[in-house]
């Protein structure tokens, strides 16, 4: 991929708080190595059957919290 500007919407699924904070670190390091940088305001996090114990963050910004995607 040569000219990579705009990707789409990816979904992490995780089974706990820390995977999930581990995989939005890995995907924006990742993505940030080639050149694609994540959008901090439109990112959401969507729990389901849990509860919110620490916010997840990238780059010591918290993502919002929402209860559906629209």
């Amino acid at each position: 991929m040569d000219d990579l500007d705009l990707t789409g919407d990816l979904a992490l699924l995780s089974h706990t708080q820390q995977q999930m904070q581990e995989k939005t670190n890995t995907v924006a390091a990742t993505s940030a190595a080639v050149g694609l940088h994540t959008h901090k305001g439109k990112s959401k996090i969507l729990r389901y059957n849990t509860t919110r114990t620490n916010q997840i963050t990238l780059d010591g910004e918290a993502l919002n919290d929402v209860k559906n995607f629209t």
